[in-house]
C-alpha cells in the first residue's frame, strides 16, 4: 500500500533548484526535510550504497538549509548557539556542532562553517533553527542580521570524488583539506565548496548560491563525472550508520544532550563566550548520563531501514530503543545505534530488540563501525 501513496505537492513544501534534473535521472522515492523533499531513492538502498563506496555520487540536499548570521555581533551570537568554541573557527574553516536549548537538549546538530570575518552559516539538520537564532539576537541586543539566504547544497560523495571535482573547480578546490571550505566560481556564479559530507567517505558539498543555475550546476557535474561512474544517489542510511554519523530526528532531538550521544568534546566549557545551554551541560557533565547511545550488531534478515524506533530489552526488561538500523554489505550484518540505560551501554552486552512483532538478538559495541575517510 504504501507503494500507492502519493506526495501531493504544495507551496508549503518547497523543492531544490535541482528536483527536475533528479525526477529525469530516475529519483523514485522522496521524503521531507526542513519544509522540502528530500530524494529518498533511486536505484535502491543497496545499488546506491555500492555506488558511493566504489565510485562517486551526487545528492541533491537543497533541503540542507542555511542560517546565516552576519554582522559585528555575528560572532557572539554564533557562539551563544553552538556549543563549540566559535572563537577557534578561522575564516574557511568549519565544525560539526550542537545548537542546545537552555535545558541542554538538542535542537539542531549543524555544520558551521566560518564564510567570512562576520559572516557565518549553520548548514542545518531537519528542525527550524532560524527563528530561534532571529529571537536570540533580538532578545539580546546584538547587531547581527539573521536570515536564510539563497543557497542549495548539493554533496559529492564517493572516492572518486576528488578527481571529479578537479575537473569541474581546479586542483586548489579539490585539495581542500577536512573541514575546509572556499569560494569560487562556475560561469560566473559564486559558489562555496567545503570538504565535509554526511557520508563517511571523501566528499565534498557543493553550496550554489543562485537557485536558477541549479539544473546547469547539476547537468556540468553528471557531465565531467560520466568517466567515474557517477550516479544520482539519497544520502546513505547504510554508510552514515557504518560511520557512526547521527541523524537528528532520529537519533537525538531535543530530549536528549550530547553528553547521551558520547559526544561530550563537542560541548566548550571553557569557550570565551557562553551559549545557550551550558550551565545544564555543566550539571550534566558533573554527574554523568543515565543512558547512551552506542552501536549495536543485530541479527535475523537484512534490515532495510526502519520507519520507526524499535524496542530494546535486556533479559525481558525494556532498557532502551534502537534508532536507527541498516543491513551493512560490508560487515554482511545488520548495524545500528541503540539508546539504552547505561547498564546496558558496555560493548559487548547482549540485547535483544523487537523488530515488527520478532525478538532479534543484538550485541552492543563501541561507534563507530568504520572510520571516517577524511
Amino acid at each position: 500500500m504504501e507503494e500507492d501513496l502519493r506526495l501531493i505537492r504544495s507551496p508549503r513544501v518547497r523543492v531544490s533548484p535541482y528536483f527536475e534534473a533528479a525526477l529525469r535521472a530516475g529519483m523514485t522515492g522522496v521524503s521531507v526535510y526542513n519544509h522540502m523533499i528530500l530524494p529518498a531513492r533511486f536505484s535502491g538502498m543497496l545499488d546506491e550504497y555500492r555506488a558511493l563506496v566504489k565510485d562517486v555520487t551526487i545528492w541533491d540536499v537543497g533541503c540542507e538549509r542555511q542560517v546565516e548570521i552576519e554582522g559585528p555581533d555575528a560572532m557572539s551570537l554564533t557562539q551563544y548557539l553552538c556549543t563549540r568554541d566559535v572563537s577557534r573557527v578561522g575564516v574557511g574553516q568549519a565544525r560539526y556542532t550542537f545548537v542546545c536549548n537552555h535545558d541542554g537538549g538538542i535542537l539542531n546538530d549543524p555544520v558551521l562553517l566560518r564564510v567570512g570575518e562576520d559572516r557565518f552559516w549553520l548548514s542545518l539538520a531537519d528542525r527550524d533553527v532560524l527563528l530561534w537564532a532571529q529571537a536570540i539576537a533580538w532578545e539580546r541586543g546584538w547587531d547581527a542580521t539573521v536570515r536564510e539566504p539563497d543557497v542549495s547544497p548539493l554533496q559529492v560523495q564517493g572516492p572518486k570524488s576528488k578527481p571529479l571535482m578537479e575537473d569541474v573547480f581546479g586542483a586548489e578546490i579539490a585539495g581542500l583539506p577536512y573541514y575546509r571550505c572556499a569560494w569560487t566560481s562556475l560561469e560566473g556564479v559564486r559558489l562555496l565548496v567545503s570538504r565535509t559530507g554526511w557520508s563517511g567517505e571523501y566528499g565534498y558539498e557543493v553550496f550554489l548560491t543562485d537557485r536558477t543555475r541549479g539544473a546547469r550546476l547539476w547537468e556540468m557535474l553528471f557531465e565531467a563525472g560520466r568517466r567515474y561512474n557517477v550516479r544520482p544517489a539519497a544520502p546513505s542510511q547504510i554508510r552514515r550508520i557504518e560511520g557512526g554519523i547521527l541523524a537528528y530526528g532520529a537519533d537525538m532531538d531535543d530530549s536528549v544532550n550530547p553528553f547521551e550521544l558520547g559526544q561530550g568534546r563537542l560541548v566548550a566549557f571553557d569557550a570565551e563566550g557562553d551559549f545557550a545551554g551550558r550551565s545544564a551541560l555543566l550539571k550534566i557533565a558533573e554527574q554523568g548520563a543515565d543512558r547512551l547511545l552506542v552501536g549495536a550488531r543485530v541479527g535475523g534478515d537484512p534490515i532495510m531501514g526502519n520507519p520507526v524506533p524499535y524496542p530494546v530489552f535486556r533479559e525481558g526488561e525494556r532498557v532502551g530503543k534502537l534508532t536507527s538500523a541498516a543491513y551493512s554489505p560490508r560487515f554482511g550484518s545488520n548495524l545500528g545505534f541503540v539508546f539504552v540505560e547505561r547498564g546496558a551501554a558496555d560493548p559487548g552486552t547482549e540485547l535483544e530488540v523487537s523488530v515488527e512483532g520478532r525478538l532479534l538478538p543484538a550485541v552492543t559495541e563501541n561507534l563507530p563501525f568504520t572510520e571516517r575517510v577524511a
